[in-house]
């Protein structure tokens, strides 16, 4: 199965940026994996709350075939401990041939991208920064597949 994170707006932080390349890379040994960087857009006198989660939809449902399977980070989403996040991963693997994980930006996403997902996840009952949820989802996606493999990375 192959990979597709999109997120909203470049990894501003030098540390996160480094933290999101590292698990990335180590993701890529276990799935072909490709990172899709949307450009931010800001709440403006031009661009309200609505316009601008119209606008991020508009730019993300284009790079999103009919035939993905499209995973929303979204605050609303099921929680999940990372040993289920690992089944879960795994059950997409005999569903699909192309996952899209989609991490929206600091308003959360469009109705239209609400309504294209296939299903939605949270990472917490906490709010992050968008920022911040490109590094621990790539983390969490590099834990699942270790578990899937049995490797020492995870301890229970």
């Amino acid at each position: 199965m192959r990979l597709t994170i999109i997120f909203t707006g470049k990894t501003k932080a030098g540390y996160l940026k480094e933290g999101v390349d590292e698990y990335t890379s180590r993701i890529a040994r276990y799935a072909p994996l490709s990172v899709v960087v949307i450009p931010d857009l800001k709440v403006s006198a031009r661009y309200r709350t609505a316009a601008v989660k119209k606008l991020e939809g508009q730019q993300i449902l284009p790079r999103i075939k009919s035939s993905d399977y499209v995973v929303l980070l979204d605050e609303g989403g099921k929680m999940v401990t990372s040993v289920d996040f690992s089944g879960y991963l795994s059950g997409l693997e005999g569903r699909t041939g192309h996952c899209v994980f989609v991490i929206g930006g600091a308003y959360g996403f469009s109705d239209e991208v609400y309504r294209r997902a296939n299903d939605r996840l949270s990472l917490s009952r906490m709010t992050f920064s968008h920022q911040m949820v490109r590094l621990i989802f790539a983390e969490q996606l590099y834990r699942a597949f270790t578990i899937l493999k049995g490797e020492p990375y995870h301890h229970t």
